[in-house]
């Protein structure tokens, strides 16, 4: 029996029988006030702490502007909206208001077993405001067919084992950064155009060897959003830089890269930048204009892989091992390579 239909049985049987499942009914949040709640964040203060089950928020179509945090209690949590272009949560914090990138987040995950289906997170600050975070995840997470918008600093995958599925993440500097160990399979990655001429798409933020954080886009497509195409020639595009300096980690396999990536691949964080020997940056059998790597950077640390036993470390099933709890998301993965 797949996952999917026995999250789907799982899920009706609870709307039926709450009692049997050992937890509430659904939660569902609507703006008409034809749900339970109609804010996103009544529904999370009114979830039950450090559930054993599933907690299902349903999230009707429409704009939420609110800033959420999950805390670290209120585990299990799952958002399910109307669709990745219906359901939106939005907020325009940015660090020109004065606070740290962190507390920029529309929206903030804390606690463990979190799941996201169908909806958008956005931060409309804009690229003149710099760091701008949509959502932030310091937290055991998944999700499937969600869409993050912003521009520098969009997604912060800062902490623990996440997993992307169908994903659309867009942004312009920075915009996948953070030291979770993610993996980002089968996800739409556009850069849209930057402030000053230049795009990053990575900063991933490893501190040490024994860190087990890395970002791994896996079978993703990278290519430009509609506000980039007709700047392509005049942007330089990158698919990352080593945040924090030391052992950053970041694997591009088997992903399909338009003609927008600089042809180096990648870049220093700064000119003075010294360790790159204790990076690591890795492609894998990429196809596309801008997957070629003959002018890729000469760093120590960057590799051209070639064999599926260099990469097999950064599968979904070995990296974060996927096989025992996404599962239970009801999200689709790939285990292995393709």
């Amino acid at each position: 029996m797949s996952p999917w239909l026995l999250l789907f049985i799982f899920l009706t049987v609870c709307w039926n029988d709450a009692e049997l499942c050992g937890a509430d009914r659904h939660i569902v949040v609507a703006k008409d006030g034809s749900g339970n709640f109609t804010t996103i964040g009544e529904a999370i203060a009114a979830a039950p702490i450090q559930s054993k089950d599933i907690i299902s928020i349903m999230i009707r179509e429409g704009v939420y502007d609110e800033y959420i945090v999950i805390g670290k209690e209120k585990i299990n949590i799952m958002f399910i909206g109307d669709g990745m272009y219906k359901t939106i949560v939005s907020g325009n914090r940015s660090v020109h208001d004065g606070i740290g990138t962190d507390k920029t987040a529309t929206v903030d995950i804390l606690g463990d077993g979190f799941i996201a289906k169908e909806m958008t997170f956005q931060n409309t600050a804009g690229r003149e405001k710099e760091q701008a975070v949509a959502l932030k995840s310091d937290a055991q997470s998944a999700f499937y067919k969600c869409r993050f918008l912003g521009f520098q600093d969009t997604l912060y995958a800062k902490s623990k084992r996440q997993f992307y599925r169908d994903c659309e993440i867009h942004g312009t500097v920075d915009f996948i950064f953070g030291d979770a160990s993610a993996v980002f399979q089968k996800c739409l990655i556009f850069a849209r155009k930057p402030l000053n001429g230049q795009n990053i798409i990575t900063a991933q933020g490893r501190e040490s060897p024994e860190s087990k954080g890395g970002i791994i886009l896996h079978n993703c497509t990278i290519k430009a959003a509609a506000d980039l195409i007709p700047y392509k020639s005049s942007t330089k595009t990158y698919l990352g830089r080593p945040w924090k300096t030391l052992y950053s980690r970041v694997v591009v396999m088997e992903s399909y890269i338009e003609d927008l990536i600089d042809p180096r691949g990648w870049i220093e964080w700064n000119k003075n930048l010294t360790n790159l020997d204790k990076l690591f940056y890795a492609e894998y059998q990429n196809q596309g204009p801008g997957a070629n790597t003959t002018n890729r950077v000469k760093w120590p640390g960057y590799k051209v892989l070639k064999i599926p036993s260099e990469v097999s470390q950064f599968t979904v099933k070995n990296f974060i091992k996927g096989n025992e709890w996404i599962p239970w998301t009801g999200i689709p993965f790939i285990s292995g390579l393709l």
